[in-house]
């Protein structure tokens, strides 16, 4: 079908079936003018898209390499997520880079064609359609002046005038017409050009665009990585979904653990649970009253117990990012002598109790939930009063007894650790368990029992048999103590039993018991450092402040951990079943030391590490244990000498005495006869013999010093021998030259 055209023929005669047609041409052009500009409003938000798209790719590659530069709480500085989003930014640079080519590509092939042919095609199609208008009006209107000039002679210089203009007139609408018809027939041609080459534009510079993707995205590298994080994210998300399950079940029972504390007081069907009064430690929210100038006031914070005092800390405070400790204010000091938590009646208040301290004539009004926590507040606060209440200044009590301090032997090659030797293990078990197998030095991988629980209680005979332990002889508490945080080494007042009393060697110490693991070797100094980072690591993941404080007695007997308040003994630990000890090589206040048990019936002993903080260095403490094991050894190998070697050789002594005794009295008597003169030979020969007939009485003095060495000597000699040894013994055998391996 070709082309529809207007007739260029019939522009000068413009008759009504022209006119017609030309309407027809004008209406097709302004809805070609509408569509066109529609076209060109897409394509322009494919253009703005395009930009943004570069641009927003361009953000988001810098958003990812500025992840490493964050200061994440939580993330580490090595983070694997860090250097992977740097590797997709480098990528995310790439693609960017094509995209840029490709909005290039759509400004020169799609928009410049459509923006060309809506101005400069269509708005001259409009023009001309304005201009053909105002030429149709001019040419009607000067038709219609000529033919209203009259018939009369006068009038044709107005007749010339009028034809001129006439003519004029149709001129400029004839090229008007002319311009107007072949702009209205060229535009049916530029209809399909101009429509078809943004789009065919829009598909070559996409198919460019993905040619130069392919290149760019589409290595073997890339594809690996991708896997590989792909890999990795379907682990994590199973990993969560894992956790999520576990958090479904622990809400669940936390909720119904907790069921019984979302009522502020228990209601009347619900068990009776009664308060814990044997708390040491205790933190949750109270109200405080406050006075001020009429009325009083009454504030939420958050209050807890540390090192012997009441802190209270408002909702607001969090922990400093500079010092890394809790935000608090310290409320009370419970160290103050006569400090008291009791309850009190308050006029408009319920579960209230205060807190007295005379020395500083101030009374604290707190306020509980309920009678629980009321009556747990008071009792865990007297505990803490109980247990550190202390006076500065003033001794332990009448029992307690100083002892001097001994130094450490000087076989440890390093302070503060030790070891049994081998040779001592044995013979101190061989009485009641036989030899104690070597175990290997520890290693990394084999120092700790797989999934071996930590103990942060300190197991007392109490709990342990059901029974009550039996206190030591001595008060309850006598007097108050001093205060640790005060004390110095020298300053530490014992109260011992009856059994430490006769101990050739006995310290006493103030320790907090923090924890023990099971441990698969019996000695090794790394591993003792190495189970106190792990039992600090899970005192601080666990958030257990609790730290039972105790005496410890070590002595040549034995270690007993003593209950300061109730002087009840706790545990004690037979020297023969430490078999090394140790000092953290940072914190001196850190100590443990390894034991060996061997249950009833078993084969292998197991061994367990103990970690105690003291107020001291904790050297000094390690010297000590290092002392009493090797008074115990000593007196050890005196007791596992046979029978009577102890005699005998007091009596070889004496032997030898005796017969130094007599050479050097025959010597004297032998250079007195050499000395003599002539005549004094003859009377030295009247002289009496002594009653042995061995030797001269010289003078009446000598004589009687002659008898008392005449009458040890009158005693028969098979009296003073030595009689045969059940087992040889070498006469350089001394028990003082045996001393503890030292161990580093």
């Amino acid at each position: 079908m070709g082309i529809e055209k207007l007739h260029l023929e019939d522009a000068l005669e413009d008759s009504p079936q022209t006119r017609s047609l030309l309407s027809v041409f004008e209406k097709d052009a302004m809805t070609l003018k509408k569509y066109t500009t529609g076209l060109h409003n897409c394509c322009q938000r494919i253009m703005k898209a395009q930009n943004e798209l570069c641009a927003a790719t361009q953000s988001l590659s810098q958003h990812l390499r500025d992840f490493e530069i964050q200061k994440f709480p939580l993330e580490s500085d090595d983070s694997v997520l860090s250097s992977t989003l740097k590797q997709f930014s480098s990528y995310l640079d790439d693609v960017s880079s094509i995209q840029q080519v490709l909005s290039a590509q759509f400004s020169e092939t799609m928009m410049y064609p459509l923006s060309r042919f809506l101005q400069a095609d269509l708005e001259e199609v409009t023009t001309l359609c304005e201009m053909y208008q105002i030429a149709s009006n001019e040419h009607d209107s000067a038709m219609n002046r000529y033919m209203r000039l009259p018939k009369k002679k006068e009038s044709e210089r107005q007749k010339s005038e009028y034809n001129e203009e006439l003519y004029l007139m149709r001129k400029k609408f004839h090229q008007t017409s002319l311009h107007y018809y072949s702009s209205l027939n060229a535009l049916q041609y530029k209809r399909k050009c101009s429509l078809l080459e943004p789009v065919m534009g829009y598909l070559h510079a996409q198919r460019a665009f993905f040619q130069m993707g392919q290149d760019a995205v589409g290595k073997k590298e890339i594809e690996d990585f991708l896997n590989n994080i792909s890999t990795s994210v379907q682990g994590v998300q199973q990993e969560l979904q894992t956790e999520t399950k576990k958090t479904v079940e622990l809400i669940d029972s936390l909720e119904q653990q907790s069921a019984h504390l979302y009522h502020a007081e228990p209601m009347v069907d619900m068990p009776y649970i009664p308060p814990n009064t044997t708390l040491t430690q205790k933190a949750g929210y109270l109200y405080v009253r406050s006075k001020q100038l009429i009325a009083t006031k009454w504030e939420r914070c958050f209050f807890f117990t540390v090192g012997g005092n009441l802190m209270s800390q408002a909702r607001d405070e969090v922990i400093s990012t500079n010092t890394k400790k809790l935000a608090g204010s310290l409320v009370l000091d419970l160290n103050e002598p006569g400090v008291l938590a009791e309850p009190h009646e308050s006029d408009d208040r319920r579960f209230v109790f205060q807190i007295v301290s005379p020395k500083n004539k101030r009374n604290v009004v707190l306020q509980a939930e309920n009678e629980r926590e009321k009556d747990e507040w008071i009792c865990t606060l007297n505990n803490i009063v109980r247990e550190s209440g202390y006076v500065k200044g003033k001794g332990g009590g009448p029992q307690a007894k100083p002892k001097e301090r001994t130094s450490s032997s000087s076989s440890m090659s390093k302070p503060g650790s030790g070891s049994v030797s081998p040779d001592q293990a044995s013979i101190s078990s061989m009485s009641s368990t036989g030899a104690v197998p070597k175990t290997p030095a520890p290693t990394p991988s084999s120092s700790f029992v797989a999934d071996a629980p930590i103990q942060f209680d300190l197991l007392t005979p109490t709990s342990q048999n059901g029974g009550v332990a039996p206190s030591l002889p001595g008060p309850p508490n006598p007097e108050p103590r001093i205060n640790p945080f005060d004390q110095s080494a020298n300053e530490v007042l014992d109260t011992l039993d009856s059994a430490i009393d006769n101990s050739t060697f006995v310290e006493s110490f103030v320790v907090r018991f923090l924890g023990s693991m099971e441990v698969t070797t019996d000695r090794g100094e790394k591993l003792v450092h190495e189970t106190m980072r792990q039992i600090m690591a899970a005192r601080a993941i666990h958030n257990v402040f609790k730290m039972t404080e105790s005496r410890l007695v070590v002595s040549s007997e034995a270690m007993r951990l003593i209950d300061p308040a109730t002087n009840t003994l706790r545990t004690t630990f037979a020297l023969a079943d430490i078999s090394f000890w140790a000092a953290h090589p940072e914190n001196t206040r850190l100590f443990g030391f390894i034991t060996r048990t061997k249950p009833p019936g078993a084969t292998n002993s197991t061994f367990s590490c103990h970690v105690f903080e003291c107020n001291i260095s904790a050297e000094e403490i390690c010297q000590a244990i290092g002392t009493a094991t090797k008074l115990a050894f000593q007196a050890l190998m005196q007791r596992k000498l046979p029978p009577g070697v102890g005699k005998e050789k007091k009596a070889m002594e004496k032997i030898q005495q005796v017969k130094t005794r007599e050479k050097n009295i025959l010597l004297q008597n032998i250079q007195q006869l050499e000395d003599a003169p002539e005549d004094e030979e003859d009377s030295l020969h009247n002289l009496p013999l002594s009653p042995d007939g061995k030797y001269l009485v010289l003078t009446a003095a000598d004589e009687s010093e002659d008898g008392m060495e005449s009458g040890d000597l009158s005693q028969p000699m098979e009296k003073l021998t030595v009689e045969s040894m059940q087992q040889p013994i070498s006469d350089s055998f001394d028990t003082e030259d045996v001393e503890p391996e030292s161990e580093a």
